[in-house]
């Protein structure tokens, strides 16, 4: 473990239990949620070139049109 993680563990421990377990609830789900999109990333590599592939051949061949967040 890590000096400032144990730091943080540290002042984390002088909170209420009730904080204490929302912190830890919190921590965990974030956690959780990044493990969760490193995972889909990876696995979705594949797709993303491909669409990468075909914005760019419609860029080339003059089938995109510029973005004008005006005329939203």
């Amino acid at each position: 473990m890590t000096k400032r993680l144990e730091l943080a563990f540290t002042e984390a421990s002088k909170l209420s239990p009730k904080e204490q377990d929302a912190l830890a609830d919190w921590l965990l789900a974030e956690l959780h949620s990044e493990r969760k999109w490193d995972r889909l990333f990876a696995d979705s590599q594949e797709l993303l070139s491909k669409l990468a592939s075909e914005a760019l051949a419609e860029y080339h061949s003059s089938q995109t049109q510029e973005f004008d967040p005006d005329q939203l």
